[in-house]
C-alpha cells in the first residue's frame, strides 16, 4: 500500500466527502478549509467569504488501487468546473472549484488533467477551476465530518448514484 493525499474543492464539502468515501481505494476523508489566509477559521468565518478559504476535502488514498489522475477524473465528474464560485444552490467563493496540490508532481498532473478536460469538448463554457498550492489544510468542525452519514437526508449537490452506475 502506498498512501497518498489529495485536497479538492468542488462545492459543499458534505457531498464531495460522501462521494469520495465510496470510491474504491480511498482510505480516509476529512472535510476542512484550504486556500485562504485566516488561521484556524470557523465555518461561520469561511461562510462570510472574507477568509479566502474554500470548503475542501482531504482525501487519503492507496496509490496501488487508485491513482491521483483517477482521483481527478472523479473530481471533474462530480461538479461543474465552469461555474464560478457556485455549485448547485451554494453560492460564494467558499464553494469554488479548486485543486490544491501538495507537491510539484501533483501540480503537473492537475494542469495536464485540466488541459485534457478543456480539450474534451464536454463543456459549453470555460473551466474556472483553480490549481493552487495547498498551504495549510484546516479541519472543519466535528459536526461537518461525515455529515451525510450522520444526516442521510441532508443536502447534497452531488448525484451519489454516479458511482453505482460505474460498478
Amino acid at each position: 500500500m502506498v498512501k497518498e493525499k489529495a485536497i479538492l474543492a468542488a462545492g459543499c464539502f458534505w457531498g464531495v466527502e460522501a462521494y469520495f468515501k465510496r470510491v474504491k481505494g480511498v482510505l480516509d476523508t476529512e472535510v476542512g478549509y484550504c486556500g485562504g489566509h485566516k488561521e484556524n477559521p470557523t465555518y461561520e468565518e469561511v461562510c462570510t467569504g472574507e477568509t479566502g478559504h474554500a470548503e475542501s476535502v482531504l482525501i487519503e488514498f492507496d496509490n496501488k488501487v487508485i491513482s491521483y489522475e483517477e482521483i481527478l477524473e472523479h473530481f471533474w465528474k462530480i461538479h461543474d468546473p465552469t461555474s464560478l464560485n457556485r455549485q448547485g444552490a451554494d453560492i460564494g467563493t467558499q464553494y469554488r472549484s479548486a485543486i490544491f496540490y501538495l507537491n510539484e508532481e501533483q501540480k503537473e498532473k492537475a494542469i495536464k488533467s485540466k488541459e485534457e478536460q478543456e480539450k474534451s469538448g464536454k463543456y459549453k463554457f470555460s473551466i474556472v477551476t483553480k490549481i493552487e498550492p495547498a498551504g495549510k489544510f484546516w479541519p472543519a468542525e466535528e459536526y461537518h465530518q461525515d455529515y451525510l452519514d450522520k444526516n442521510p437526508n441532508g443536502y447534497c449537490h452531488i448525484d451519489l448514484s454516479i458511482l453505482e452506475k460505474e460498478d
